[in-house]
């Protein structure tokens, strides 16, 4: 290989590593604490709030895990992968808020 050759490859690797290194991220679905409309909630729909939550808990779960994203982050550009890892813990704290406010709020509707 001539030297223009391998120069035109290490900018093209260069480039490649620093695309996968942007997409390497994932991002943890994030839930306000307390949102309008939480007090006039059914005590159904306070349970189906709690189960999109454990959805999202998951999703962290999965986030923080080992992943396509994950494994890039940490080939390509490591400090992606600590970041997915306290974007997800982030979001999960979130919803450990979130269940206490209408947990709260379902107690005082004494559901069952």
């Amino acid at each position: 290989m001539t030297t223009v050759t391998l120069r035109k490859a290490a900018r093209l690797a260069i480039v490649g590593a620093l695309l996968m290194s942007t997409t390497a991220c994932v991002t943890t679905t994030k839930v306000a604490i307390e949102q309008p409309g939480d007090e006039a909630m059914t005590c159904d729909s306070i349970k189906a709030e709690f189960a999109r939550l454990d959805t999202v808990v998951r999703e962290g779960d999965e986030n923080k895990g080992v992943n396509t994203a994950n494994v890039a982050a940490v080939l390509f550009f490591w400090p992606a992968a600590a970041g997915n890892y306290m974007d997800a813990d982030k979001a999960q704290k979130l919803v450990e808020q979130r269940r206490a406010h209408l947990m709260t709020i379902y107690r005082g509707k004494n559901c069952p």
